[in-house]
This record gives structure tokens, C-alpha cells and sequence, in this order.
């Protein structure tokens, strides 16, 4: 101890007399016993730990000064000659850190003083723990990064030291916890004869003391495990550890977890722009995007595009951008000298149990974004609960991501995948997987379609399926979720020339497309049957996919026009197979585009066609749909009266029918008719009624779960309430309508969203002759 230090004893000797108190007044107010107090002021005791020196430090009411002199009095007393102070073992930082603001502010308000976590500033923090922080993501996320940055705004919090801990995680033999508990010791002072002198046995008890009522920062970076990690976790103290770690590390207890994924494209974009300068950056912004968006904003391969073209000042960003857009040349052009993305990917695969090595290398074969794990379970042949346990051990390892019920492999851990794919299984294992997937997809789109088709409903007594389907809504669900894959799937089939796979996928979908009109892919779906029922050369197949063509490029593509021709050749193929079903949807789809197109005389001399061969064809879903098709003509051409009498036979029709008609055929034919009844008494001037009508319509919209529809008539609410005079209401349905989301039709919320602003603009605007100065 040097000169200028004072043992523990002499500091509370001098202070209880400078405060004026006996030892049995200092015991009174600080809690400490008198005679601990006298055998800490006589030297016959070690110094205490930190809570004792916190009471006796309020007991005295020391100021902030005095009590840290007493608790360093304390510290160097209890470890004489192990005193941290100065330890500053970290590697050189890195300055061109971007992003990460909410988790650096995570971090900064962990490291908070005891003394504020106590007061109840940070939640969730023991004042009696040290806080241990897991910085866990996938390989390239920059986890080692943060932590680093982190320490460097966090130095002047932790006077008694920050050290950081290589725990080689990805290596094949990584150090065993006694030797990093040893290599700690070192670092903060023991000596070689204390460690031999204590033994290997007790260097955890040591280990445990040392840190114990020091504020030290220690970072344990690259984690392999828990069992590695739990040993060197102290049990007290103001530590604050970070562990980074490609795994979760859930086995972990108490612990506060810190996720880091991709870069937002605006941090990419700022990323690289610190790497190559800001001139190249701004020369050449769209293939400086176009880089981030290939290295899949992974802060890994971000700088090593980045340093890439920082030492090749001759490259254009447009050239590195051609040159990643090649998926088989992606990975093997994000290196730069030694680094690789594909050698840290590399070093966790190689930690994967064959089982879930081979489903990691399969999933490259997903042709979605995700997938679930009954379709994953194809893939391989397992059992569906053990290949969610191997997703898990997936998303667990940081090679995959997870979301609820659904995985997700970004795209370059995909190339990856596919690359170890190609090496270590067989080409026949691959298509059989492949094929094995796809015909479940569409074997289940099948069945889940057939919820909304007539005469089906819920899946038959024999069906053995691995998805939960036994609502519509469930089936709903898969077929939205799955939906990337099934369709893929589709073309896949269509391309093997299973052409009768490919119609009977599309004919059960037909009425499920009205409950997912502007999913955006309904065209390629019908377009594709189209061709297969052209092949099978079936004029009754042909008529009804060309129907459902026509169908998908009028009402989900807006082109009428374009779907005229489609709606001729149905009905000529229909008049081949002798249907008068599929030529009463022809006329009824060729109505509805020239009424789409203003064209009132042939709209209504194809609707009357429509009405009479349903009729004679006993159709009654037809001449629901035609019927409707006539009022709207009605309405269009100013008979609003005999559109209310048309659209009112439509609900009687519907209410004799009753359980008769599929349900959610039966709800989207009803919410149709009121919101036609709500438009004609529009028209009329009649407020009320026009207005309960077309809430009737949404709410059942709502209900039934056709945002589509749903989306539609908000507007029509909105525009009715608009002219009715109730401004107030007309923004709450506007509002309604754009916040719906993807799945509304795109043109009604983007006309909402014209209307608010309009109606917002009208609630400012000044009354009639109020002059602005």
C-alpha cells in the first residue's frame, strides 16, 4: 500500500470522530454492530463488504467524495495486492461504427450506478447482482462490434477495470471455463502463488471473491455455450458483463438478452458511405442501395463490400453491385483478404448436429421467404414436433430466424445452405426432398381451398393432414402463410406438366380468391391453369379457368379492357363443352367490364344473358352474382328504385337459401347487396338509411374477414357520410380504410387517403369571409 493509501480502520476511525459519533451511535445509526465496528477500526476484522460499507457510509452521512474514499478503503483492504485499477485489456475499437442507437441506450442505462438502479430508475436490475447482458444474433451481425463500442462509452463507469475474454466459441476445442477463470485472475492482479497456493479447487471461490464488490466491466465474447459461460458469471458485485454469443443462450438464468440483427437500409447505406467516401457514395446512390440490399444488410458483409472498394479506388459501385447480383458468385465475392462471410458461417455449421445440419442445408430449397414447420418437416421425413425441436436448435444456433410459427433463412445463409447442399447430398436425395414439399403444398392448398368451394367445406373423415384445418379461418391462415411456397409449387407442377395437379389446385381456390382478392398473384395463378386445362384439352376446364382469368385480371389488376377477351374465348369453349353454368359466368364477367367501362348497352345485354342461363342451369351462386350485376347497372344508369328492388330479392334469396349456400359465399354475396342498397338510397338523399346499410356492410366485411371488401366500402361509407354532412364520422371510416393494410384494395386506400387529407384540409380552413392577414 502506498503512501498516499489509508487502510480501511484508520478512514472509519477518523471519520466517525470528524462526524462527532461514539461507536454505539455510529451502530445505532448505520445498523452495524458495535463490535464489528471496533474489530474493523482496530484492524481485527477484513475490511467488509460493500453493503456494510454502504450503512456505515449513511451513518456517517458522508457526501459522495468520502464514501467512495471508504469504499475504496474497503476494496483494496478485502484483496491486498489484487487491485484491478488500470486494467484496460480490449483490442483497438472501431470508428466507423453506424446504428445501433436503441441497443447502445439499452446498454448504457444497464451500466447504471448501483446507487441509481436502487432508486428505481432501471427496472429488472437487483441492486445486489451484477448485471450480465447476452448480445446474441447471427454470424456477421456485428455482436463483437457492439460490445466493444459499448465499452468504450461505458470506460469512465467502471473505475475498477474492463477486460475482454476471447472464449473461442466457434473453435473445435474451446477453452475450458477453469482456464478462463485463471486467465481473469491474472488479468486483474493475483498472482501465480495465490492461484497455486489456492488450487484449482478453489480458484472459482477466488474468482468469485475478486470480483465481488468491484465495478469492473467484462466482456466474455464468443460464447459457445452455457456451460461455458454459467462458471464465470459472478454472484455479487457491481459487474456489468456482456457475453456475445451467436447462440440464444436460454439455459441462461437471469440475464437480460439483447437480439441484434440486420441494419436498418438507412444505416447500410451510411455504413458503407463512411467506408468508400462520401463522393463515390453520392455519385452513385441506387447501386450503393443495391450493394446493402445483396449483403443483406449483415455489418459483416457490409464491410467487407465496403472495404472492397475502398482499396479498389478504379471500381465503380455499380460494377461490386453486378458483381454480387449473381447468386452463385455472391458469397465467394463478399471476401476481402482473409475475411470471409462464408467462413463465419462456416464456423457454426460446423457446430451443428447432423440432423439439424442436414435440415439447415434443405431449407435452401424453401422457394418463400419462410416456411412452417410442417411444410420443413417434408424436407427431411421427420416427425413434424421433432423438426420443430431442429428449428429451434436452428434459430437457437443463429443460423435461422424465427417469428411465431414461421422460419426464415436470410438470402445469404440461404446461398450458403445451398452451397453445402450441393457438396454433401446427392442430386436424387435433393429432387426427392424438393418434390416430397412441393406436392404437400398443393396436396394442403387443395384441401384448405376447398373450405370456401360448394359441396366441400371441411376436410374429409379420411384426411390425415400435419396443419391444423379445421376451421376456415385456420385454413385461411396456411394458405396466406404458405402462400409464396404453394405457388411456387404451382409452377413447378405446371413446368412437370402435371397439368390435372395444376386445374384442381386452381378450381379450389376459386372462391377462396374473393376472401384474398389483392394478394397480387391471383392472375399468375389463373393464367397458369388457363395453359394446363389448354393441354389437357378439356373445353369445360378451359371455359372455367379462362372465367377465373378474366375474373382476376378485372377485379384484382383493374383491366377490364384486357379481360374482355378472356371472358369471349370462356364463353366459346363453354358453348363447346354444351355448360350453360360456365357461359352465364362468361356473360356475367363480360358485364361486369363493360359496365367497368361505361359500355351501359352491352353490360346490360350480357347481364340479362347471365341471369336467364344461370337460371336455367339451376345455378344459384351464378345468379346471386348476376343479379347483383344487374342492380349495379340500375343504379349506374339512375334507376336506383329498381336497383333497391333487385338487390332486395338478392338478401330474400339469401335468406330462403339459408345453411343451404356455403358461408362465406353466402356473407360475400350479402355484404355486396348492402352495400348497394346503402349507394342507391345515397343517391336518393337518404341519409339514414344509406348510412346503416353501408355500416351493415363493413361490419360484416369485418366479420367474415374480407379486408378486400372491407376496404371498399369504408370508402363508400366515408364519401356517403361526407355528403350527409357528418365530417367527423367520414374521417373515422377513412381512417379505418387506409390503416388496413396490404391485403385492401390499393386504389380505395389510396382515394381514403386523398379524402382525409381533404376533410383535414377543410377542418383548418378559415369559415366563409374570415379574412387572413
Amino acid at each position: 500500500m502506498s503512501g498516499q493509501e489509508v487502510a480501511f480502520g484508520p478512514l472509519l476511525r477518523s471519520m466517525r470522530r470528524a462526524k462527532s459519533l461514539t461507536i454505539e451511535a455510529l451502530a445505532e445509526a448505520s445498523g452495524v454492530s458495535e463490535r464489528g465496528i471496533g474489530d474493523l477500526e482496530r484492524g481485527r476484522r477484513a475490511a467488509p463488504q460493500r453493503r456494510t460499507v454502504a450503512a456505515l457510509a449513511d451513518g456517517l452521512g458522508l457526501d459522495d467524495a468520502d464514501r467512495e474514499r471508504l469504499l475504496a478503503a474497503a476494496r483494496a483492504g478485502r484483496a491486498p495486492g489484487y487491485s484491478p485499477v488500470g486494467v484496460r485489456s480490449f483490442p483497438r475499437g472501431i470508428d466507423d461504427f453506424v446504428g445501433r442507437a436503441d441497443e447502445l441506450s439499452g446498454l448504457d442505462a444497464l451500466a447504471a450506478p448501483r446507487e441509481v438502479r436502487a432508486a428505481g430508475e432501471v427496472r429488472g436490475v437487483p441492486d445486489d447482482q451484477p448485471v450480465v447482458v447476452v448480445i446474441h444474433g447471427p454470424p456477421g451481425t456485428g455482436k463483437t462490434t457492439l460490445a466493444l463500442r459499448a465499452a468504450r462509452r461505458l470506460a469512465g463507469r467502471f473505475p475498477d477495470g474492463e477486460l475482454m475474454v476471447d472464449l473461442r466459441g466457434t473453435d473445435d476445442s474451446p477453452p475450458a471455463p477453469s482456464e478462463l477463470m485463471v486467465r481473469v485472475l491474472k488479468a486483474f492482479g493475483v498472482p501465480d502463488r495465490d492461484l497455486a497456493k489456492a488450487g484449482p479447487q478453489a480458484h472459482p471461490v477466488l474468482y468469485r471473491q475478486v470480483l465481488a464488490d468491484r465495478r469492473c466491466l467484462l466482456v466474455l465474447d464468443n460464447a459457445r455455450d452455457e456451460a461455458q459461460v454459467r462458471p464465470l458469471l459472478p454472484g455479487s458485485g457491481g459487474t456489468l458483463v456482456l457475453v456475445t454469443s451467436r447462440r440464444m443462450l436460454t439455459g441462461l438464468d437471469d440475464v437480460h438478452r439483447l437480439p441484434l440483427g440486420r441494419l436498418e437500409p438507412a444505416e447500410s447505406a451510411a455504413f458503407l458511405t463512411s467506408l468508400v467516401g462520401e463522393a463515390r457514395a453520392t455519385a452513385e446512390p441506387e447501386a450503393l442501395e443495391e450493394v446493402a440490399r445483396l449483403c443483406e444488410h449483415l455489418p459483416l458483409a457490409l464491410r467487407i463490400a465496403g472495404n472492397w472498394l475502398a482499396t479498389r479506388t478504379g471500381w465503380t459501385v455499380r460494377r461490386l453491385a453486378d458483381r454480387l447480383a449473381s447468386e452463385e458468385r455472391r458469397l465467394d465475392a463478399l471476401s476481402a483478404g482473409d475475411v470471409r462471410v462464408a467462413t463465419a458461417f462456416d464456423l457454426s455449421y460446423r457446430q451443428l448436429t447432423p440432423t439439424a445440419a442436414r435440415l439447415f442445408r434443405r431449407l435452401s430449397l424453401v422457394p418463400g421467404p419462410d416456411v412452417g414447420a410442417a411444410c420443413a418437416a417434408r424436407l427431411t421425413g421427420q416427425d413434424v414436433h421433432d423438426t420443430e425441436d431442429t428449428l429451434e436448435e436452428l434459430v437457437e444456433a443463429g443460423l435461422l430466424g424465427g417469428v411465431e410459427d414461421r422460419y426464415r433463412l436470410h438470402d445469404l445463409l440461404c446461398l450458403y445452405g445451398r452451397g453445402r447442399l450441393v457438396a454433401e447430398d446427392g442430386e436424387a436425395d435433393i429432387e426427392r426432398a424438393r418434390r416430397s414439399m412441393f406436392r404437400w403444398l398443393l396436396e394442403t392448398a387443395v384441401v384448405a381451398g376447398r373450405w370456401y368451394e360448394p359441396g366441400h367445406g371441411a376436410p374429409p373423415a379420411s384426411w390425415r393432414g400435419t396443419v391444423d384445418l379445421s376451421s376456415a379461418d385456420k385454413a385461411r391462415e396456411w394458405l396466406q402463410a404458405e402462400a409464396a411456397n404453394w405457388l411456387a409449387a404451382l409452377h413447378a407442377a405446371a413446368a412437370d406438366g402435371e397439368h390435372a395437379t395444376v386445374v384442381e389446385v386452381a378450381e379450389s381456390l376459386h372462391w377462396f380468391s374473393d376472401q384474398w382478392m389483392f394478394w397480387g398473384h391471383w392472375p399468375e395463378v389463373f393464367g397458369t391453369a388457363v395453359r394446363s386445362a389448354e393441354a389437357l384439352g378439356d373445353p369445360l376446364l378451359e371455359a372455367t379457368q379462362l372465367n377465373y382469368y378474366a375474373w382476376a385480371l378485372m377485379i384484382c389488376e383493374g383491366r377490364p379492357r384486357d379481360s374482355l377477351p378472356y371472358a369471349a374465348r370462356a364463353l366459346a369453349a363453354a358453348r363447346r363443352a354444351g355448360d350453360a353454368g360456365q357461359q352465364g359466368w362468361a356473360h356475367a364477367y363480360a358485364s361486369w367490364a363493360h359496365r367497368a367501362l361505361g359500355e351501359d348497352g352491352p353490360a346490360a345485354e350480357h347481364s340479362d344473358h347471365a341471369i336467364a342461363l344461370f337460371e336455367a342451369a339451376g345455378d344459384l351462386y351464378g345468379l346471386l352474382q348476376a343479379l347483383i350485376s344487374r342492380a349495379l347497372h340500375l343504379r349506374g344508369v339512375g334507376r336506383d328504385e329498381e336497383a333497391i328492388e333487385t338487390y332486395q330479392r338478392v338478401l330474400t334469396r339469401l335468406d330462403e337459401a339459408g345453411d343451404r349456400l356455403e358461408p362465406h359465399i353466402a356473407a360475400f354475396t350479402r355484404v355486396n347487396a348492402l352495400a348497394g342498397l346503402g349507394g342507391c338510397y345515397g343517391h336518393l338523399g337518404r341519409w339514414e338509411e344509406a348510412v346503416e346499410y353501408l355500416r351493415a356492410s363493413v361490419e360484416l366485411s369485418r366479420t367474415d374477414g374480407n379486408i378486400a371488401l372491407e376496404s371498399r366500402y369504408l370508402l363508400s361509407l366515408g364519401d356517403i357520410l361526407l355528403q350527409a354532412g357528418r365530417p367527423a364520422e367520414a374521417r373515422e371510416a377513412f381512417t379505418r380504410c387506409v390503416a388496413l393494410g396490404s391485403d385492401a384494395d390499393p386504389r380505395r386506400v389510396a382515394e381514403a387517403r386523398s379524402r382525409l387529407a381533404r376533410v383535414d384540409g377543410d377542418r383548418h380552413r378559415p369559415p366563409p369571409g374570415v379574412g387572413v392577414r
